[in-house]
């Protein structure tokens, strides 16, 4: 057994040492991926062996990068933190089921800085994490080693820890995502001409999302179907629409939530896609919030979404409660009715357009929707699990015609509210 179980390392080039910390994450709340923007390395390539008791990850990379190695726990992950970098790896499945890996996954965490998480069934120790050079045969390597130890083990390790050793740049970046938002002043500036939509693509970044049939990302569906949408709203010249991400980046869930707050929205539109076992369920749905859940398949659903941030691997510790737990009050009472009668018409519209699923209209408690003064909803565009919906979502043709019905929706939804101002 290691005298000092290494649950955390940092590495920059020339210098190698370990730096002992530690973080507990509790829970709150790849086919296609481009190069990142002024990327400092590519990531060419991903190999995973177990050798005894050790698991060892070898990432090949086109330079020499600084990097962070940490765990987590609940469940227990190993987070590699990288500069922004590219990704150009070979077209094949990730490595899945090797060793202590369960799977993982990777992606652009937040501007100017990658993250691939990796799934673990047991405790983690960092037994080894080094930059080979290159040695004529191979480039610039990245090498994880991997050792399991007990649950005990694990939380001694965190007791006799430093509390200044811990990653004070992971903690201080997520208190700063999930701090309240900032109160609104008490003078209420002047509405603008147009009426801001924003428009909230899933997913992104390290959180892919569901996987398709034929292995493409709900991240890469739901910016695309965005994009399309928020392109159509803008041509009628009676809104201004605005997305929470604009590329393939991960976003916290209340930082979805503080952006529409933030810009003044009049509506949220929250936009996924599902993926379930059974291959024969297919349709469009919509929800809107509910602290009671509709039925079993959306709770399990709401579930699965609301674990987006921990996905990412963030470390939350010392947070309050996610938003799941705020007590929804009066204000946000209306915004809950307002957010029905908008689904209410986008139904219609979207019963012209496609196939829908039964129950169209359902409940449960996403955290993106949980802006108490503005009236959202999350679409579940079909199931990329079955090869119909997920090759109808693959066709440009076929958004452009959802996105038309969704405008026509809107546009609904707003008519009307400027109706009942007249009277």
């Amino acid at each position: 057994m290691l005298a000092c179980i290494r649950l955390f390392s940092t590495f920059r080039p020339g210098v190698y040492r370990w730096l002992p910390a530690f973080a507990v994450a509790f829970f709150l709340v790849a086919s296609v991926a481009g190069v990142a923007h002024a990327a400092e390395a590519v990531v060419t390539d991903v190999r995973v062996g177990h050798h005894g008791k050790t698991t060892r990850l070898v990432f090949d990379l086109t330079n020499n990068v600084a990097f962070e190695v940490f765990a987590l726990s609940k469940p227990y992950r190993v987070v590699i933190d990288l500069p922004e970098v590219g990704w150009r790896l070979p077209p094949r499945p990730l490595p899945v089921g090797v060793g202590l890996l369960q799977k993982l996954r990777y992606g652009l965490f937040q501007p100017g800085k990658s993250r691939i998480v990796l799934d673990v069934g047991q405790p983690p120790s960092i037994e080894k994490s080094f930059i080979l050079n290159p040695d004529g045969k191979n480039g610039y390597r990245l090498v994880i080693d991997l050792g399991g130890i007990s649950e005990s083990e694990f939380a001694s390790a965190a007791k006799t820890l430093p509390a200044q050793s811990s990653p004070t740049q992971e903690v201080s970046t997520t208190a700063a995502l999930f701090s309240p938002p900032p109160a609104k002043p008490d003078i209420v500036p002047e509405r603008p001409a147009k009426r801001i939509i924003v428009i909230d693509p899933g997913h992104g970044g390290v959180d892919p999302g569901t996987i398709g049939a034929s292995g493409i990302y709900e991240k890469h569906i739901t910016l695309a179907m965005a994009r399309e949408l928020k392109a159509q709203l803008d041509k009628t010249g009676r809104f201004q629409a605005m997305l929470t991400r604009e590329r393939d980046i991960f976003i916290p869930l209340r930082d979805r939530v503080n952006r529409a707050r933030d810009a003044g929205a009049e509506l949220f539109i929250s936009i996924h896609a599902d993926a379930i076992k059974n291959p024969n369920t297919r349709g469009l749905s919509v929800y809107t919030l509910s602290e009671r859940a509709s039925d079993k398949e959306a709770e399990a659903l709401a579930e699965k979404e609301n674990k987006a941030d921990l996905i990412a691997g963030i470390n939350l510790v010392g947070e309050t409660k996610e938003v799941t737990n705020i007590l929804i009050d009066l204000a946000q009472r209306e915004s809950m009715n307002q957010s029905a009668k908008f689904a209410s018409g986008l139904v219609d519209e979207m019963r012209r357009q496609t196939h829908l699923l039964r129950k169209t209209h359902r409940f449960a408690g996403f955290a993106v929707l949980k802006a108490p003064d503005v009236p959202s909803v999350l679409i579940e565009l079909g199931f990329l699990s079955n090869r119909s919906d997920e090759k109808a979502l693959k066709d440009k043709n076929y958004r452009a015609k959802l996105a038309k019905g969704m405008v026509r929706a809107v546009s609904s939804y707003f008519s009307n509210i400027e109706e009942a101002y007249k009277k």
